[in-house]
């Protein structure tokens, strides 16, 4: 399906502006994770989706990771790839949601750190949206030069 009528132009603008906002979001969320890593081990233990080996593990990784992606987007350094990461990380976090939501789980998301809030629909539908982002910032995206080159 084609989009008819719509500026072609906009779309890289758009992209850029997907990608920048994903990278703010990362680059958020990864700080307040690292500031408080025993908080955010905390939060992932609650979601009891993770063997307890594997928590302390994830909750030192993931938030470089995050930082590294932001970093990426921000720099233009493999945005197909960042993207891609950002996709599958945002499509885990909704089906880790999902599945707490229809186990009536109340719980911290901890998706910013210690100061999240309790997990609810809402929730889901931001990561969906997030995820909708990084597809569209993986496909359409063209890089700096395309605006300033």
């Amino acid at each position: 399906m084609k989009i008819r009528n719509f500026p072609r132009p906009f779309i890289p603008f758009f992209a850029l502006i997907f990608r920048l906002l994903l990278a703010i979001i990362f680059l958020y969320a990864g700080i307040e994770k690292i500031i408080n890593p025993g908080d955010f081990s905390v939060a992932i233990y609650n979601y009891r989706l993770l063997p307890d080996s594997a928590i302390n593990f994830v909750a030192v990784l993931l938030p470089w990771l995050e930082i590294i992606i932001a970093l990426c987007l921000i720099g233009g350094i493999n945005v197909k790839g960042a993207a891609s990461l950002s996709s599958l990380l945002f499509l885990m976090f909704a089906i880790a949601l999902t599945f707490n939501l229809v186990r009536g789980l109340d719980i911290s998301c901890g998706c910013f750190g210690a100061y999240s809030g309790k997990i609810n629909w809402f929730y889901l539908m931001r990561d969906l949206s997030f995820f909708c982002m990084s597809i569209f910032v993986f496909i359409y995206d063209r890089g700096w030069r395309y605006f300033f080159g």
